[in-house]
């Protein structure tokens, strides 16, 4: 999608702090970090939430769990736990509409981070 800021993110277009990186997802670091590692995992095929999942793109949610494993394997947060959040709708809190995936640790969670 051509005005999706995570689109632009993922060709290059805007600058992230890039985690991980494979074919079907991107991640990157959180320009509002809500804990000492907060990561976004976003899958290159633009989907607008979770409610636009289908038949047709559904194995991008394996592969969205393939890179928040990966991605809390770089980050050293594997052992001790982490959050996994998505936001789905804006009454859910989601602002940007292309799937993402919240990856928090770094910290003993509480119910007020996210």
């Amino acid at each position: 999608m051509e005005n999706c800021v995570f689109c632009k993110i993922i060709k290059g277009e805007i600058p992230s702090a890039k985690v991980y990186e494979d074919e079907h997802v991107y991640a990157f670091k959180d320009i509002n970090p809500a804990a000492p590692v907060h990561v976004l995992v976003v899958p290159k095929l633009h989907i607008e939430s979770l409610e636009q999942l289908n038949d047709e793109n559904i194995n991008c949610v394996t592969h969205i769990h393939k890179g928040i494993k990966k991605v809390a394997e770089i980050e050293g947060i594997n052992k001790d736990g982490y959050r996994v959040i998505v936001n789905c709708g804006k009454d859910a809190g989601q602002t940007v509409f292309h799937l993402h995936y919240h990856v928090l640790g770094g910290t003993k969670m509480d119910e007020k981070i996210l």
